[in-house]
């Protein structure tokens, strides 16, 4: 499993559950934006290359880019995931990590020599550098001039940094940002894990003028549908829904973190969408978990770690807490 939120997959092995299922297996905001109703037209028009225009300036400012910034939207982070590695001719690439699987798991399918490494040490050796920032799962994250430094260097010798920056939104202070420049580096934002509506399927990549208008051919001319046009205009223009939910989050996810050291989990890290945990019988409690309707993140490289997604209020709490008690004696 490369990630989270195959209900299909949990209910096969598991059954369906009685009280339905708490999907906690994505780092997806479990407060979703309160979107207004679709005008119509966004449904039975074509997209307006207009507002794909207006959209690009909002998330421009969203995102601290510069308004000359080269950017490209897409149906989603993982569509630029997926076509960026054939935009690059085959060599050496470094996936810093391990991370988000489904970095490495392109690249070497498009062809080029992948390697995974915990640290930057390597970078001198790869033609494409790939950094998660913040980490998926671990939470871990590198300075953005250290990033920008990186991406210079890579640019002098027509190499490439890729930072997916999908969880930035709840660590805005360590995400590029202006520094991102129109060489040398490749920025991929998420909309869907902070907005809470994943569903949409809307991304972006900003940064490098070649790579960016080469992923827009790609994309053709309508790469993104009317209601992720309407969804995203709205809520990325929307400041002060944000930094009130930039709040919430730190208090949910401080919440989870304490509810998971009293059950007995060590080496909690992770953003403030997910916590990342350890116990010698992870395996187990994924198991007892997902028997009452608990769907978790496990980890089939890392068998002694669980990741864990906020849950949606007092109640999910509440069954979260049950669910593991049951799931420890279980394990015990």
């Amino acid at each position: 499993m490369r990630h989270g939120g195959d209900l299909a997959a949990a209910e096969a092995a598991f059954g369906q559950p009685r009280q339905g299922w708490l999907d906690l297996s994505t780092g997806v905001n479990p407060h979703p934006y309160p979107l207004r109703p679709f005008p119509p037209e966004a449904l039975t028009r074509l997209p307006d290359p207009e507002d794909l225009k207006e959209l690009l300036s909002v998330a421009r400012r969203a995102y601290g880019w510069r308004p000359d910034t080269p950017v490209v939207a897409g149906p989603g982070a993982q569509a630029m995931i997926q076509l960026l590695p054939y935009l690059r001719t085959r060599g050496p690439v470094l996936v810093v990590g391990r991370t988000y699987a489904e970095h490495a798991y392109s690249w070497a399918r498009a062809g080029h020599k992948v390697k995974e490494a915990w640290s930057l040490t390597h970078a001198s050796e790869a033609d494409v550098v790939v950094v998660v920032n913040p980490d998926n799962p671990t939470g871990r994250t590198f300075e953005p001039d250290v990033l920008a430094g990186l991406a210079t260097q890579l640019a002098r010798r027509g190499g490439l940094l890729v930072v997916d920056e999908s969880f930035a939104d709840v660590s805005q202070e360590t995400a590029l940002g202006s520094k991102v420049a129109s060489k040398g580096v490749v920025v991929l934002r998420s909309f869907g894990k902070f907005y809470g509506l994943a569903g949409l399927r809307l991304g972006f990549a900003a940064g490098d003028e070649e790579m960016i208008s080469e992923l827009a051919a790609e994309l053709g001319p309508w790469p993104v549908s009317g209601p992720a046009l309407h969804a995203g205009r709205a809520a990325l223009a929307d400041d002060a829904w944000a930094a009130e939910m930039r709040l919430q989050l730190a208090v949910d996810a401080l919440r989870l973190e304490s509810l998971l050291q009293s059950a007995g989990f060590s080496q909690v890290r992770g953003c403030d969408l997910f916590r990342m945990v350890r116990h010698p019988r992870a395996s187990e409690i994924h198991r007892s978990l997902a028997r009452d309707g608990v769907w978790t993140r496990a980890f089939e490289e890392r068998p002694d770690h669980l990741r864990f997604g906020l849950p949606g209020g007092p109640d999910a709490f509440a069954r979260l807490d049950r669910a593991l008690e049951t799931a420890l004696k279980t394990a015990a």
